[in-house]
């Protein structure tokens, strides 16, 4: 059962990275910041979703440094959302179009699990 908190903050942040994703589309010259802002806000409103974002983030880190095949599905899922976070932010030269579909589809990503886990919509 989620406590009101972090469902609160995990709401805030996948509507904070809707619209840093929609001013992206609308500001070209801004775009890279803004997709980086809206990815970190998807991965941090997953986060909240699912408990206290610090040790989601160790629990992640610490399986995917294992060498061993992963047999859950939905922490493997996080492990690969954690390792595309942390390529777009150490890629100094974005592609846009590619760095803003894969945006789109954390965005995405994000709003199912956060959904499903508050039974709230969060519109555009």
């Amino acid at each position: 059962m989620m406590d009101e908190y972090r469902r609160g903050w995990a709401l805030r942040y996948l509507r904070e990275a809707k619209a840093e994703l929609n001013a992206a589309r609308k500001m070209p010259y801004m775009a890279p910041s803004l997709v980086l802002e809206s990815i970190r806000k998807a991965r941090s409103a997953i986060y909240y979703s699912l408990g206290e974002p610090a040790l989601i983030e160790n629990i992640i880190r610490e399986t995917a440094e294992k060498t061993q095949a992963i047999n859950d599905p939905f922490l493997k899922v996080l492990i690969d959302i954690e390792a595309t976070v942390e390529q777009l932010l150490q890629v100094e030269e974005i592609d846009g179009e590619k760095a803003m579909k894969q945006a789109d589809d954390l965005l995405q990503l994000a709003s199912d699990i956060v959904e499903t886990l508050t039974g709230e919509k969060v519109e555009d």
